[in-house]
């Protein structure tokens, strides 16, 4: 996949650029993030699409082969289980670019790391 030149400053910046036989998934997982959380702001982090509530709730960009999910670790340890045919590391979750987008599962995540910051920020005040 080719990259884009320069860096993304906004999402639709981000998408626009990539090659459209990914485009079409990429925004698949876009909306469904943005159902499970509507109030979150999409920014650009670390040069990648991010969903933004307080803190950062997940990030996702693509690559060669798949799309990269970033809910932070405790949620990809909370579903270790329904995650048993992905791809996964302490941070990432791989979904393939020749599966459907596993919607149930990306919105269940989405909420438990909403959960996760509203606790978090309970804990702070």
């Amino acid at each position: 996949m080719k990259k884009a030149v320069g860096k993304p400053k906004t999402v639709d910046a981000y998408v626009a650029a990539l090659p459209k036989e990914v485009r079409g998934l990429v925004r698949e997982l876009r909306a469904t993030i943005r159902q499970s959380a509507p109030k979150a702001e999409e920014v650009i982090s670390y040069n990648m699409p991010a969903f933004k509530q307080g803190r950062i709730l997940v990030w996702y960009a693509a690559f060669k082969h798949h799309i990269g999910f970033f809910p932070k670790a405790a949620a990809i340890a909370a579903f270790k289980d329904d995650l048993a045919g992905y791809n996964t590391s302490k941070g990432t979750i791989q979904l393939p670019l020749d599966r459907p987008i596993p919607k149930a599962l990306v919105k269940k995540i989405v909420k438990v790391r909403i959960e996760e910051e509203r606790a978090r920020a309970k804990a702070r005040a």
